[in-house]
């Protein structure tokens, strides 16, 4: 029998139809996901905060960019959770719109932050002799400035002043427009904009700086290896490893770019097509690839974080209790 949200039929949204058995299972996977995007996240924070060694400009944006991540997954996940799995909302309309607008806002300030931090990598690694001029504490606080204040205007001013079905009102309320629902609905206009702004102009820029990052790392280890019968022992140690470092840049971009566009890619591909497809997406196929979308900031501490030696040493002092110790934070995670 079909269950409903509301008592009147003809307004109400139809709750979900799936088994107990498959509702716990979906519950345990995204208590299972939020957990984690929240611990990995909130022990990036923890670490940058109180090893002194960690205090540098590039460690300010990986700082913010896990901040975003934790809040995403404790204000919106939980909330995305009981939406996707029960395909009903109970915490009211004006609460719909704060958690939609703050999904937004969170979900495009971490693609943001991806896209400044591939920025900043790139001075480092392709003008290493002048990056501390370019990329200077106002450079980097422009870029944190920038990452939390255009997503947060664009999604609440899009989502409290309903310019996001301006224009296709009547689809909206034939498509999505139910009690009980909570499902944030673009016209073919805001489709293109939300796109435009949260994904491709910032996926485009990581895109360019990889492949930038990715050319001059193999001309230098090319020419790093015909000169090597040119060079003294010890530049030759010194170029050595700058192709190690160039590559590993290299390399941590292109996972960077792997998992941020198997992440994003399918959700804001759906999103863009669906008002040309007059809506015919399912909203179960939406919902799944939101949650795949938000693995993104699942997998960020792991990408930027525990890839390196030092943040796993810290890591390890956290874990055993270490860091109550005192002088902790004056602990040395690497060489100079």
């Amino acid at each position: 029998m079909m269950s409903l949200c509301h008592n009147k039929i003809n307004i109400s949204c139809v709750k979900s139809s799936w088994s107990n058995d498959i509702r716990a299972s979906l519950y345990s996977l995204m208590v299972l996901i939020i957990l984690t995007t929240v611990v990995g996240n909130l022990l990036v924070i923890i670490s940058i905060s109180h090893f002194k060694q960690l205090h540098t400009l590039n460690n300010w944006l990986i700082q913010s960019m896990a901040t975003v991540d934790f809040l995403l997954g404790c204000l919106v996940m939980p909330y995305s959770m009981v939406r996707s799995i029960e395909h009903h909302w109970s915490f009211g309309e004006v609460f719909c719109k704060i958690h939609t607008s703050t999904d937004i806002m969170l979900s495009s300030a971490s693609i943001f932050h991806l896209s400044f931090i591939s920025i900043d990598r790139y001075y480092a690694v392709c003008d290493p002799l002048r990056y501390k001029t370019k990329i200077n504490i106002l450079v980097i606080s422009l870029m944190i400035f920038i990452s939390w204040s255009i997503p947060a205007l664009f999604a609440f001013g899009m989502i409290f002043l309903e310019l996001n079905f301006k224009g296709a009102e009547e689809m909206y309320y034939k498509h999505s427009h139910c009690i009980g629902s909570c499902s944030v609905f673009f016209s073919k206009t805001s489709g293109v904009l939300a796109f435009m702004t949260s994904f491709y102009i910032p996926g485009s820029i990581m895109l360019c700086i990889y492949c930038r990052i990715y050319f001059i790392a193999k001309g230098q280890a090319r020419s790093i290896h015909d000169a090597k019968q040119k060079v003294q022992i010890g530049l030759e140690e010194r170029n050595g490893i700058s192709r190690s470092r160039g590559r590993k840049a290299a390399k941590t971009l292109g996972i960077v770019m792997g998992v941020f566009l198997t992440c994003w890619c399918p959700f804001f591909v759906c999103m863009v097509m669906d008002p040309f497809l007059d809506y015919t997406i399912p909203p179960t196929l939406n919902d799944a690839l939101i949650w795949f979308g938000y693995l993104n900031s699942t997998f960020n501490p792991m990408i930027y974080a525990f890839f390196y030696p030092w943040f796993r040493r810290a890591l390890k002092i956290i874990l055993v209790g270490k860091i109550f110790q005192k002088d902790s934070s004056r602990s040395k995670l690497f060489s100079e």
